[in-house]
């Protein structure tokens, strides 16, 4: 077994290295990024296809061992070391002079190399599936295109109709997606029935300008005598000023609060409202303050309801991490912002289904109160797949598809896949 490394400044650059050695059935048993780009190990074809043998007995090469561990190459190159391959029994490298700490750390690496090479056999695996079904590899391009996660892409994927066309694959996957986004449906959930929110996030997601898009909403339906509105935005310069300035066209008093007991205090006393916003501080989901500013909304004596303001045009991972840090013990629902500055919408989306948040409105705008709407399911589908067309000189060749998909494997066991609604 000849395991070759390639790096070069990119994954596109490391991977024409790899098929101009090794050949189109190589076999990438790791992709990481190194410093001053990524290192990808790969094995031949014919290499991978030995090991499917029932029991097969090799000499580890030399190449091998400067991939695995290179300050052992000289102990094992001298020792009568073998690596042996049987279905169900644990890897093992037989040599007698190399003392127990070194063999630890050897063992270590072939161990961490055997759980590459069952996830890359799996992706094979896969991969062979769905060379007997372009129509589900059509529609795994266009998930990706859309910016759906390649775990809840191939989860849907391995669940569609068999025998489905490309054509009515995504439509069942555009009724599986509709499905388990869940929205309001209208404004009545927070104009006729009022009640306190606060919108929540991070910093510069634009939570006081949707804030005023919500207030003139309120005025506009039941005017400013019954509207309150709260800042505790006392670290950012401006922050209090640009929120005034809104109240004072919308005819509504800005009150500023500082810490639990203030807001609990200001509350009391706004107690007769019929709705009260309450802009809050943007705080990095990776902040202590996060919880903290949890704390400070739900022990403030009033059912203060949080609504998480997400930036539509963030990363997926990013989006997860602020959504997870932001749940506390529980939101309301959360406001898409930004849809007019996304290339891709599919990430976020991908995050409200997985998280089970509620969605309530979407921004694509600066304008108050016009840029500002009811989320609707089926528009958000079908504009994650139709926004695709300008993510074309990103999106994923035949070739790099198996990479992106080969990390996966682990992933189908999400909780917040298996809680995908499917029928």
């Amino acid at each position: 077994m000849n395991v070759r490394k390639f790096t070069a400044s990119t994954s596109r650059g490391a991977w024409s290295l790899v098929r101009e050695a090794l050949g189109p059935d190589a076999v990438i048993l790791s992709n990481r990024t190194v410093e001053g780009g990524v290192e990808i190990l790969a094995l031949a074809g014919e290499d991978m296809a030995s090991l499917a043998e029932p029991v097969i007995e090799k000499t580890i090469s030399e190449t091998t061992l400067a991939a695995l561990a290179p300050k052992y190459q000289q102990q094992l190159a001298s020792q009568p070391a073998t690596l042996s391959v049987a279905s169900g029994t644990p890897l093992q490298v037989a040599t007698s002079e190399i003392n127990s700490a070194e063999l630890h750390s050897v063992m270590s690496e072939i161990r961490s190399m055997r759980g590459m090479l069952e996830m890359q056999l799996a992706e094979l695996a896969w991969t062979d599936q769905h060379k007997r079904e372009p129509a589900k590899s059509g529609v795994l391009r266009e998930m990706l295109a859309a910016g759906f996660s390649a775990s809840l892409s191939r989860y849907l994927i391995e669940r569609m109709p068999a025998g489905a066309s490309k054509d009515s694959g995504m439509e069942w996957i555009k009724n599986i997606l509709t499905r388990n986004l869940a929205t309001i449906g209208n404004e009545n959930e927070i104009l006729e029935k009022g009640g306190v929110y606060a919108l929540v996030g991070p910093t510069g997601v634009g939570k006081t300008t949707t804030t005023a898009k919500l207030a003139a909403r309120c005025v506009m339906r039941h005017g400013p005598g019954k509207l309150a509105l709260i800042t505790t935005d006392g670290y950012r310069i401006g922050g209090y000023e640009q929120l005034r300035i809104y109240g004072k066209i919308l005819g509504v008093m800005v009150h500023s609060v500082k810490d639990e007991a203030d807001l609990r205090i200001a509350l009391d006393e706004l107690q007769g409202k019929h709705t009260i916003l309450i802009d809050t501080v943007g705080v990095s989901q990776r902040d202590q303050m996060v919880s903290e500013q949890i704390a400070m909304l739900t022990g403030a004596g009033s059912q203060v309801k949080r609504l998480l303001c997400l930036n539509a045009t963030s990363t997926g991972e990013t989006l997860n991490e602020v959504a997870r840090s932001y749940m506390g013990d529980g939101l309301a629902g959360c406001i898409l912002t930004k849809l007019d500055e996304a290339a891709t919408i599919g990430s976020a989306l991908d995050v409200v289904i997985r998280q089970k948040l509620n969605l309530y409105y979407v921004a694509n705008g600066q304008r108050v109160p016009e840029d500002l709407h009811v989320a609707n399911q089926q528009y958000l589908v079908d504009r994650a797949f139709k926004l695709k067309r300008e993510t074309a000189p990103f999106q994923f060749s035949d070739e790099e598809i198996p990479l992106v998909m080969a990390n996966t494997a682990k992933a189908m066991n999400d909780k917040s896949l298996r809680e995908v609604i499917l029928g």
